[in-house]
């Protein structure tokens, strides 16, 4: 019992479901930085391996927005978030056994197996890169469902950006590590599957964490069987529960035939939700974009630009030669640096809070922006070891404020959709409006009670609108009516009799959407760039003018309701 209510506190769930956030990132974090030098060992060349990287970010841009608005319409016991979840984690998990045992798995199935083992290997990546991230929109959507209040979802979002950082700093050491050497080699086998097995145990660790976390499905039973319903129907008869119990399974079944009617429209639902963004959203997608875009330029060739640029070493020189020893050096020492970089996110993630509430969230992100092109402009003018190491370090404030506050920007628009995200919301007043006149409700059944998952959220846990929400009715309150009325209207689908609300996990989704991009587009350019200008050092000049761009268009976020009729959103 005392577990129990211990595990309901606010940190408690918290740390409990970031958890998992800090065990995706370690899987990612260990897992693709270890497996290029599996493809390169099985044969796979280097500019197919770019693509073999690729893979995951180009299936999740088109999945995620899809993931999210599912998620945003879904019921089931478990709530809407934890069972997209969950499956995603299932693909994390099976992707750490594939990627380990690619040639064991071939050899099941063919004679010459080295075809099938890359098919393997391609397929084990690819699976961990795309349920990885995509994992992260339906994560961030519960972590604001759970934490609508703005400190409160500020406070969340803090740790979830450390969680990262943490994550990250595990999963860039453990492959430095000999496992092979280790005391765990007798027993899991060599370097590769000592290093996924450990990672599967860690990240199971991490997923069993989420099955204590009391997700919004109690809020949406709360707005159902509120206090009227309880009062007025306390006697249940059995032929009305199980009328209740058909209606479900038939609501079941049907939401089961509508995701697969919209399989067969997914490229124009994909236009619809790409096109369909309100104006807030897609400023700040704009900015983001620009901001990751910038960030991650840097992050994915900052050990060849030190390896190239500062330790004038040569990655294709022969292994052994002076050249190639210092191009591994250099490569050595940029790895430091991008470790030094989640250091310095994990302290900026600790005292974001504060910073935020001294200075306000438009100076900080604003600061954040402005801070990485100077940094990238250091590193692009200096030729000292030191001096660049200390800029890439610092680097770490940008990547924890746009890990934090564009994520409680946007809770922010939809806690307070009537302000932000006005038309959504009169939208949903009109749908409500012919929804009570098509109830089978007495006027006051309903009246006085919240409608769940408007605005996107089911009530948070952890908000001042959930204090003062009623009492929990007992579970079968729905079933008390001797003509069972929520059954009829649950059976008939009188919620879905409408088109639905804009809901917060798409908008997330779409967010992460900027984060995916950001990775595939500097990898498409940024190889003939360099060609043509013959030197590394363009890979900082890049990053640098990205950052001048973000800085433009970070300015015309919406950050409060002055900037709606400034902007003129």
């Amino acid at each position: 019992m005392a577990l129990g209510v211990l595990l309901r506190n606010r940190r408690a769930q918290l740390l409990l479901l970031n958890s998992l956030t800090f065990g995706l990132e370690v899987c990612l974090a260990a897992g693709i930085t270890y497996v290029p030098p599996l493809l390169l060992e099985v044969g796979v060349e280097e500019k197919f391996m770019t693509m073999v990287l690729g893979i995951g970010p180009v299936l999740g841009l088109v999945f995620v927005p899809l993931i999210g608005s599912a998620s945003d319409h879904w019921h089931s016991s478990y709530g809407r978030r934890r069972p997209f979840i969950w499956v995603l984690c299932l693909g994390v998990l099976l992707s750490l056994f594939i990627i380990p045992h690619a040639s064991s798995l071939a050899s099941l199935f063919a004679l010459n197996a080295r075809p099938l083992e890359i098919a393997f290997l391609i397929l084990g990546i690819g699976m961990l890169d795309f349920c990885g991230q995509v994992c992260f929109t339906p994560l961030e959507a519960l972590l604001s469902d759970l934490f609508q209040e703005p400190d409160n979802c500020r406070q969340a979002f803090s740790m979830y950006a450390f969680m990262i950082s943490l994550g990250g700093c595990i999963g860039y050491l453990l492959p430095a590590i000999d496992w092979g050497a280790s005391f765990l080699a007798p027993y899991l086998g060599g370097q590769e599957t000592c290093l996924f097995s450990l990672l599967a145990v860690i990240f199971l660790g991490c997923v069993l964490a989420t099955f204590f976390v009391t997700e919004e499905a109690a809020a949406q039973v709360d707005a159902l069987d509120g206090p009227v319903l309880k009062d007025t129907l306390p006697n249940p008869s059995p032929s009305a529960c199980c009328s209740c119990q058909l209606s479900r399974s038939l609501l079941q079944a049907r939401h089961v035939m509508q995701a697969l009617r919209n399989l067969c429209t997914l490229v124009p639902r994909l236009h619809s939700l790409y096109c369909r963004i309100p104006k807030v959203i897609r400023r700040l997608f704009v900015a983001e974009l620009c901001s990751w875009m910038a960030l991650m330029t840097f992050m994915l060739f900052y050990t060849d630009f030190v390896g190239e640029g500062l330790y004038l070493g040569v990655p294709r020189a022969k292994p052994g030669t002076d050249a190639r020893r210092r191009y591994d050096e250099g490569v050595r020492m940029g790895s430091l640096g991008l470790f030094l970089q989640c250091v310095t996110s994990i302290f900026f993630s600790t005292i974001m809070d504060r910073m935020v509430k001294q200075f306000g969230t438009r100076a900080v992100y604003l600061a954040s922006v402005v801070f990485f092109p100077a940094a990238a402009f250091v590193m692009c003018l200096s030729h000292s070891v030191i001096v660049v190491t200390i800029s890439a370090a610092l680097t770490g404030f940008t990547f924890s404020a746009l890990q934090i506050l564009p994520y409680t920007l946007a809770s922010l628009y939809h806690h307070e959709k009537q302000v932000f995200l006005h038309k959504y919301k009169s939208k949903e007043e009109k749908d409500a409006a012919r929804s009570d006149k098509k109830s089978a409700f007495p006027k006051g059944h309903l009246s006085n009670q919240k409608l769940p998952y408007q605005n996107g959220h089911a009530g948070g846990l952890y908000s001042s609108s959930s204090s003062s929400s009623s009492p929990p009715a007992a579970s079968s309150a729905l079933c008390g009516s001797s003509s069972c009325d929520v059954s009829l209207m649950m059976m008939v689908g009188e919620s879905d009799s409408v088109p639905p609300g804009r809901g917060i996990c798409l908008d997330l989704a779409i967010l992460d959407s900027a984060f995916l991009l950001s990775q595939v587009v500097p990898s498409l350019f940024m190889g003939s760039i360099v060609q043509f200008t013959q030197s590394v050092t363009a890979y900082m000049v890049s990053a640098a003018g990205l950052g001048l761009v973000a800085i433009y268009f970070a300015t015309k976020v919406v950050f409060d309701k002055s900037d709606m009729a400034k902007y003129s959103v």
